[in-house]
């Protein structure tokens, strides 16, 4: 390669925008909307691409499934590859099912003997894993949730019960009831309060046949809301976080908070 050509491909790296190198999670269904149950398959992933495999598998350890009535749910042939993980979900019961990675956990941060040292993990293993000769150590909280709705039939809302606890996202319109040229509301809790000034990007799927991201970007006002509006129909990605300082906390001094969604537009 010669001079020129190597500038030329530094310009380039260096004026590309950040984001389109970014690893985004997510959860994506066979389908979202039924006429009856049957079975779906999800695909799960952290890429580049935005729902295709290219990075590694999204791991189904906390896989939580809500049925329509609230009730716990199962899935069944879950398997994790090199680049993605799949599971089957028979949606035997009518109505709205909820489909969520939970992540909830420890990060914490040291030096040891003029050395950086990273470690993620549960409280429970935080003491076994941290040196008694570690200095400078910062200890995060974190809690994530990775998400998606299926309905069959009629769309219902007892799977979509607010927790209280991480980002949570308010739907003033059922995700299962989105079209293209419409406006939709919606609020970002954090523990159950109002999550002001929170930044929540929207991002529409075949990102690889795009030159450009193409990334809406919104910001919560004082009650934790936002609006999107639809401009074409297709699969989305939504994705918000939040940080914050605790008080009190024996073990963290700081909290991150996230929640990533996949959605559905119809066509009008």
């Amino acid at each position: 390669m010669n001079a020129s050509l190597r500038r030329l491909v530094l310009v380039v790296l260096v004026v590309l925008p950040l984001p389109a190198f970014a690893h985004k999670a997510w959860l994506l269904p066979s389908a979202t909307v039924l006429s009856e149950g049957q079975w779906i398959t999800v695909d799960g992933a952290v890429s580049n691409d935005l729902f295709y495999f290219n990075h590694v598998p999204l791991r189904l350890d906390n896989l939580v499934i809500t049925r329509p009535d609230g009730s716990a749910g199962a899935y069944s042939g879950g398997h994790t590859g090199k680049y993605r993980s799949v599971f089957d979900v028979e949606l035997d019961k009518p109505g709205t099912w909820r489909l969520a990675i939970i992540n909830e956990g420890l990060f914490a941060s040291w030096t040891e003997n003029g050395e950086s040292k990273r470690w993620r993990g549960s409280e429970a293993d935080l003491a076994k894993a941290l040196p008694v000769a570690a200095t400078d150590v910062q200890v995060t909280r974190s809690h994530g949730r990775i998400e998606t709705f299926v309905t069959a039939g009629a769309p219902t809302t007892a799977a979509m019960k607010l927790q209280g606890s991480g980002l949570e996202l308010v739907h003033d319109t059922h995700p299962n009831d989105l079209y293209a040229g419409e406006t939709t509301r919606y609020q970002f809790l954090l523990d159950g309060k109002p999550a002001a000034d929170v930044e929540v990007e929207i991002v529409a799927g075949a990102t690889r046949y795009r030159s450009r991201l193409g990334e809406k970007r919104v910001t919560t006002d004082a009650e934790g809301r936002f609006e999107v509006t639809w401009s074409e129909p297709g699969m989305y990605w939504l994705e918000a976080s939040a940080s914050s300082t605790l008080e009190g906390d024996a073990l963290a001094s700081q909290r991150r908070a996230s929640h990533v969604v996949t959605l559905e537009v119809l066509p009008q």
